[in-house]
């Protein structure tokens, strides 16, 4: 493994980072809402880019970042003609941007921990400290911009995000911070009040459709279980990504559409489990160096208790993706068990990030929460 590629926590598989992807789709009116700020010349210092997971936050800072740094001011950008975020992609600036190399430009993100050879958990004090730094070595020529990326800031510790804090109420003279945040309640309000918010919106699901077919996936020569054209798997992996392109292409590359019938046609005979087929399903995701297969299995898990969830109230669950399974859902979800499968929900979701944090075996998280759902809709037979 590369320096480069070890560095990399904010990269999806081996997919071009944020910072090399030239185009943005889907996300018009944010990127709309940055350039109109840009070319008013009113452009606020810091803000505070959110939404779900794998919408584009980071390619949208990326295009800002871009912009700003290779035109400087609104009277550039109009007389070159700019009507959006993009820059010519034989630009300097687009290159070192894209090469990590830009000395304007700083990304804060999860570092790699030496000793234990692997991406700290969280974005560290010493991570947000080396904004002071950038900004003290980074006095170039009078008006260039100077920009910041925290990609995301759910994921620093306490500590860091008291040195963010402190980053923000001091912006030097064309310092611009670009937040993501994919849960910003979870952040300091006092954070959140010195950002101007952006709420990105998840993707429709024809625009995931159309970004998977560009990427070539999911692959025609893969070995799927799914006897269906790849038309028709775009569309059921655009489903279960409800608008995030980052999840349908990672799903799309790791066969998580297999992995989701497998584990969608285990749920749907609730509460009778078939307990060798869960074994093997926990042996595959919960081995080492599986980390991908255990946080798609996990992500397909709680997605089919959603959607349950949302059967429970009446709402659309989404077409079947295996044949059966709103029905099942429908039984499953009778009168008076919403809160159920809420709590059951929840304990899923703490267990998980419980068993991350003490390092449980993955395989025996996987079968705790079957035995959960077990558990609970054992209940609702014998109701």
């Amino acid at each position: 493994m590369s320096e480069s590629e070890i560095l990399e926590s904010d990269r999806l598989g081996h997919f071009p980072h944020p910072r090399q992807v030239a185009r943005l789709s889907g996300q018009g009116e944010a990127e709309k809402a940055l350039f109109d700020a840009f070319m008013s010349g009113r452009m606020q210092h810091a803000w505070l880019l959110t939404g779900p997971k794998g919408i584009g936050k980071a390619t949208l800072a990326y295009r800002m970042a871009r912009f700003a740094l290779h035109y400087g001011t609104a009277d550039a950008a109009r007389a070159a003609g700019a009507h959006d975020l993009s820059v010519p992609e034989g630009s300097p600036v687009f290159h070192q941007v894209a090469a990590g190399s830009h000395p304007n430009l700083l990304t804060v993100r999860r570092p790699w921990d030496d000793k234990a050879k692997k991406l700290k958990t969280v974005i560290t004090v010493d991570e947000v400290r080396r904004i002071g730094h950038f900004f003290g070595l980074t006095a170039t020529e009078r008006g260039a911009w100077r920009v910041v990326i925290i990609d995301s800031a759910d994921e620093m510790n306490v500590s860091a995000a008291n040195a963010l804090l402190k980053a923000l109420e001091e912006p030097p003279a064309n310092g611009l911070f670009l937040v993501l945040s994919h849960q910003p309640g979870r952040l300091l309000p006092t954070i959140r009040s010195r950002c101007r918010t952006l709420r990105m919106k998840p993707l429709e699901e024809q625009e995931i459709e159309d970004l998977m077919a560009a990427a070539g996936l999911p692959q025609a020569d893969r070995k799927r279980k799914a006897a269906g054209p790849a038309g028709e798997e775009r569309r059921q992996i655009a489903q279960l990504a409800e608008g995030s392109a980052g999840r349908a292409l990672s799903l799309a590359e790791s066969g998580g559409l297999d992995l989701y019938k497998d584990v969608a046609a285990l749920l749907a005979a609730l509460p009778r489990l078939d307990v060798a087929a869960v074994h093997a399903l926990a042996d595959k995701a919960g081995r080492k160096g599986a980390d991908s297969d255990y946080e798609v299995m996990i992500e397909l898990i709680t997605f089919w208790l959603q959607r349950l969830i949302r059967a429970g109230a009446g709402l659309d669950a989404g077409q079947d993706i295996v044949p059966g399974e709103g029905a099942a859902m429908a039984r499953l979800a009778g009168p008076g068990s919403l809160d159920r499968w809420v709590e059951v929900w929840e304990k899923i979701v703490q267990s998980t990030a419980r068993g991350e944090a003490l390092n449980t075996d993955r395989k025996l998280v996987i079968l705790n929460a079957f035995a959960t759902l077990e558990a609970a809709a054992s209940e609702r037979a014998g109701a």
